[in-house]
């Protein structure tokens, strides 16, 4: 080793090191991807103005749709209409009550009928990519905003807030009203009798757990009507709190109704834990957020608004559980095309009275949807039925069954016709 040459020998392929130099890698390079940026950002310049300009209009319209609501109602106002004018769109005017504490005038320009005529049309021009129940929320928000520019519309419902009650009201009316929760179902009866609610939300039957009674048993005891059904599909979710240790629950709140809606995915996962049947969900989800070893069965509204958790999600037994609500008020509704009727009917105790009572029916070919039996008041062991069938009360085949009716019971009363569940 005299040689005072230095010799550097590379080993075969190290020429094609990623490391030797900024040109030997197979990876992009800052500036391939700021020309693929640039490429994007360009493309996407067209389509993104094309919205900006399309929201403009969007609004433009729906500003334009408010003034038109004003003036209607302004209209409505100085020819003191009823409300039950044919060419009256109830979608468009609000209420003109002057003392924002009655609701007496405010229901006359809300008509239910119409409201339901709208989100049909909406549903029939659709012609996607957004489905039909989603573009149909989308204008029952707008029909909402409109309808509250006078004054808000009050609605009871069965409380307290987070229960799927006040969610099915939301679905109702929007979010543009002014919701009261109420501790029982006779408690909103009362306050849509009295006038210090518009209207009132109500369970009436679950497709998993049945009919709820005392819903029932309240249109015996309040001369009012029903204006209109909600049909809500049921998701329930186990719920924890902040302060829940979920290896140590050791009980489980919720209603009724939902602990029997869960009865199998309890029984599967949660066996030795106690079931806590209390109020309302609402109450199970404010329950456990002082009970470290509890949790909750209850909606999506009720962990919002109680900043819960969920420990499981969509744990119904029945995907397709749900549940179906009365929108109960003091008004009868016209005809609005697609129509349900609900009556109570008291027949005396004798053979074949029930046979009588629902012949007519099938001979005006008019179809069924719901018989519930309950107790009669009046009479020891007799009955009362609540009957749902499709058809308004003033078509003339329904008509004619009252008319054939009347001569074999004890009592009729039409609850109301009002439109079938649109959302």
């Amino acid at each position: 080793m005299h040689s005072s040459t230095l010799c550097l020998i590379l080993p075969i392929g190290m020429d094609k090191h990623p490391n030797m130099g900024p040109n030997m890698s197979d990876e992009p390079s800052n500036t391939d991807l700021t020309a693929d940026q640039a490429s994007a950002d360009q493309a996407l310049e067209q389509p993104r103005k094309r919205i900006d300009e399309l929201d403009q209009e969007i609004q433009t319209l729906v500003t334009e749709r408010a003034l038109c609501a004003l003036t209607v109602a302004k209209i409505k106002k100085q020819h003191q209409l009823s409300g039950h004018d044919s060419a009256s769109r109830s979608t468009d005017a609000s209420s003109l009550t002057n003392d924002s504490s009655s609701t007496d005038d405010s229901t006359q320009y809300f008509r239910p009928e119409r409201e339901a005529q709208v989100l049909k049309k909406v549903m029939e021009r659709n012609k996607g990519p957004i489905d039909d129940e989603s573009m149909a929320r989308l204008f029952r928000q707008i029909m909402s905003c409109c309808l509250a520019l006078e004054q808000q519309l009050k609605i009871a419902f069965l409380g307290p807030e987070g229960t799927f009650t006040q969610e099915a009201a939301v679905k109702h009316f929007g979010d543009s009203v002014k919701t009261i929760p109420l501790g029982t179902i006779g408690e909103v009866f009362r306050e849509v009798a009295a006038g210090a609610a518009n209207f009132g939300v109500v369970p009436v039957e679950n497709s998993s757990e049945g009919i709820v009674n005392t819903t029932l048993d309240a249109f015996s005891n309040y001369d009012l009507r029903i204006c209109g059904e909600v049909e809500l599909r049921i998701h329930q979710n186990l719920l924890i709190s902040e302060t829940t240790k979920p290896n140590h629950i050791t009980r489980i709140y919720s209603h009724p109704q939902s602990l029997g809606q869960c009865r199998q995915w309890l029984d599967a996962h949660w066996p030795q834990v106690e079931r806590h049947a209390v109020s309302s969900n609402a109450d199970a989800a404010k329950r456990i957020q002082s009970e470290w070893h509890a949790a909750a069965i209850a909606g999506d509204m009720a962990a919002e608004i109680y900043g819960l958790t969920k420990l499981a999600e969509k744990i119904e037994d029945n995907p397709n559980n749900t549940t179906r609500f009365l929108i109960i008020g003091r008004q009868e509704l016209k005809p609005s095309g697609d129509d349900k009727t609900s009556i109570i009917v008291s027949t005396p105790n004798a053979p074949g009275a029930l046979f009588r009572l629902l012949a007519p029916f099938s001979d005006a070919d008019i179809s069924l949807t719901r018989i519930e039996t309950r107790p009669s008041r009046d009479d020891m062991w007799g009955y009362v039925f609540f009957i749902d069938f499709l058809g308004h009360e003033s078509d003339a085949a329904v008509q004619s069954v009252f008319e054939k009716i009347r001569a074999d019971v004890v009592d009729l009363r039409c609850l109301g016709s009002y439109p079938r569940a649109v959302l």
